[in-house]
Parts: structure tokens; C-alpha cells; sequence
């Protein structure tokens, strides 16, 4: 791989040089307003249900009124309903909402549920049964989508922090980089890149913009990907991408002819310049991809009932939640087995959902 030589003094780079991709700039503050709604909307809920749980009481003459539920792709279940019920004298009607991932399939059961303590809380027995379902699930949400809000946050401010240390003169230092994508748009090369190739790698990424005309400094081809020449501008985080002219960095017009001169690219207008070319998009067979989704299927089925033999057998408890879901979904003889033995364990205490008989307490 070709080196370049570049004068030791410190030199400046153009401006712009690292660019921020445009979908940082909507996609941000979108994910992050997802994750806040979302908790708003479902931790009240959870949060009731589970002061509920400390100290549950079933209300048998309690009225479940215009109950709902809604699955959404396959398997996010929402269900709602009205609440109306009288507890020590008083009269009580609140709207409940829950929300939890289930592969149910037909109707749900559920009775009414109030907090022995706290007589004005009250929930759907169902709320209660998918309770570390819906934790898990509230959970897993706000986290993803809350960490890839605040990861962006993080990628953005370091983005513009180099770009400021960009402004001022500083040793630079040739390293080899990765391109790991790149698309042409309306006369603009759009191009990501990794630090994953030089001896003092960081395994970091960046992305620039190169005008009609410009194309990156490739200097040489590793595992399928380009490999370019970028500098490291004193103690910047990120690289600067360097392109076949030079025109990023301020030198004179003898420096860039003496950098460029051991790479071959003496001539201003050489059309043996090595550019980057977009590969046709390569094809998995029907064959493959039919191996490929069978595969998942099996991995998913082996997994599925991998679990629910561990839930109805070791779990510590019954109401381990997806256990109680697959146990409810098994064809009803499995589901008797496995609730028979989730009642040799737990039989002195409330059956789960899917071992539940009419009262939504005792075994079925």
C-alpha cells in the first residue's frame, strides 16, 4: 500500500471536510420523542399494576365494561376497558389501558383486580397476569429507543466538536481507512468510512461529502471494501478522508505534486485514477433464502419449547412471563401436562394465566 509524505509543518483542511448525515437531524429528535410518549403512556400503568400485585384483591361483582383488545403485527397487544366497581362503601369507575407482546391468538378472559390497600386502584386480572411482560416490554422499548436517541446526541456533538479542532493548523498523520459505503446523488459522493485498518485504529466511523468531480484518495483494495487514505489532524477523534487532489488540505501547488508524485497521480486530468463504482446488488437464490427461513423457524420453535419445558418445570415461580404465555398457547394436551406440574409446585397459591379456571384465581 502506498504511503504519502506530507510536510511536517502543521496544515490546515478545508471546511466541511466531516460532514453529519441528514437523517441525525429529523431521526433524532423523533426516536427520542417515541421513547418519552411511550413512557409516559404505558409506565403509569405498569407502575399501578404492580402496587396492585403487592396486595391483590378479585372483585366478583366488579363490571368489566367495553373491553378491547387489539393485536398489532402479529404479536403487540393493547387492550383497554372500562372499570366500574364498589369497594367499602364507595362507588369506583376508572379507564384502564394496558399494552404487552403475546402470540394469543382468539379472545382474552379477564376479571377485575383492585389493590386490598389502595381500594381506588384497579386493573384488568389480565394486566396482572402479563405484569413482567409488560415490564419487560416497557423496558426493552424506552431503552432502545431512548439509547439510540442519546448515541446519535453523542455522534452529532462529536461530529461538530471535530469539526472546530478542524479549524486550526495541526501535524497530520496518513492512515489507511476503510470504505465501508458510499452512493452518488445529484453530483454529490456521499461516502462512510471506518478507522479499523491502521495500526492505532479506533474503530470509529465517519462520513463526508465530496463534490462533482472530487473522488476519495483510494489507494489500495482489502475483503471486498476500498481501501483510502485519510489523515489524522492532531488529536482529533476522526479522521479526514483525503481526496485524489489533495484540495482538502492547504498546500502548495509543488507539495501536492510532490505528495501525489509516489502515488502515481502526477497528471491533473489522469483517467487511470482509481474511482469508486457501485457493484450490482448481488441476488440470494429461492433456494438459500427458503434454507435460511426454515432455519430461523426451527431455531425459534426449539427455543420456544426449550423455554416453556423450563417454565413448567424450574421456573421459581408461576407467573414468569413469556412462560405463561406459550404454556397458554400449547395444544391443549401439552397444556395440561405443564400446568399439572406448575400446580405440584405452586398448587397452594394463585394458578397463572393459562392454568387459570373461571375465577381467574383457583386451577383450572
Amino acid at each position: 500500500m502506498s504511503s504519502l509524505v506530507l510536510p511536517s509543518r502543521p496544515l490546515s483542511l478545508a471546511r466541511d471536510v466531516i460532514s453529519t448525515p441528514n437523517a441525525y437531524f429529523w431521526a433524532t429528535p423523533v426516536i427520542l420523542a417515541l421513547a418519552v410518549f411511550l413512557f409516559i403512556w404505558e409506565a403509569p400503568g405498569v407502575i399501578r399494576d404492580f402496587q396492585i400485585s403487592q396486595n391483590p384483591l378479585v372483585l366478583e361483582d366488579g363490571d368489566v365494561q367495553n373491553g378491547r383488545c387489539t393485536t398489532r403485527k402479529a404479536v403487540f397487544t393493547d387492550c383497554e376497558a372500562r372499570l366500574v366497581y364498589s369497594y367499602g362503601g364507595r362507588n369506583y369507575d376508572t379507564e384502564v389501558e394496558i399494552m404487552f407482546v403475546d402470540f394469543h391468538t382468539g379472545d382474552y378472559e379477564t376479571g377485575l383486580v383492585i389493590s386490598a390497600d389502595h381500594p381506588e386502584l384497579a386493573t384488568m386480572s389480565l394486566g396482572l397476569d402479563m405484569l413482567w411482560n409488560r415490564i419487560i416490554t416497557l423496558a426493552l422499548f424506552v431503552i432502545l429507543l431512548g439509547g439510540t436517541s442519546l448515541g446519535t446526541i453523542f455522534l452529532a456533538i462529536r461530529i461538530w466538536r471535530v469539526k472546530g479542532q478542524l479549524r486550526r493548523p495541526a501535524r497530520l498523520i496518513p492512515v489507511p481507512v476503510e470504505i465501508s459505503a458510499f452512493d452518488r446523488k445529484r453530483g454529490v459522493l456521499s461516502i462512510t468510512y471506518n478507522d479499523k485498518i491502521a495500526a492505532d485504529k479506533t474503530g470509529r466511523s465517519a462520513y463526508t461529502r465530496m463534490k462533482s468531480g472530487q473522488e476519495p484518495l483510494i489507494v489500495g483494495e482489502a475483503n471486498g471494501k476500498a481501501i483510502g487514505l485519510a489523515v489524522r489532524h492532531g488529536s482529533t477523534a476522526l479522521p479526514v478522508l483525503l481526496d485524489d487532489r489533495l484540495q482538502r488540505v492547504e498546500l502548495t501547488d509543488a507539495e501536492r505534486t510532490a505528495a501525489l508524485a509516489p502515488l502515481g497521480y502526477q497528471q491533473e486530468g489522469d483517467q487511470s485514477r482509481p474511482v469508486l463504482i457501485e457493484e450490482p446488488a448481488r441476488t440470494v437464490s429461492i433456494w438459500r433464502r427458503l434454507q435460511l427461513f426454515f432455519g430461523v423457524l426451527l431455531l425459534i420453535f426449539v427455543g420456544v419449547v426449550g423455554f416453556w419445558l423450563w417454565y413448567v418445570t424450574s421456573s421459581s415461580t408461576q407467573f414468569q412471563s413469556p412462560g405463561m404465555d406459550i404454556n397458554n398457547l400449547m395444544p391443549a394436551p401439552l397444556n395440561e401436562w405443564g400446568c399439572e406440574q406448575l400446580k405440584k409446585r405452586f398448587g397452594q397459591d394463585r394458578a397463572p394465566f393459562g392454568c387459570v379456571a373461571a375465577d381467574y384465581t383457583s386451577w383450572k
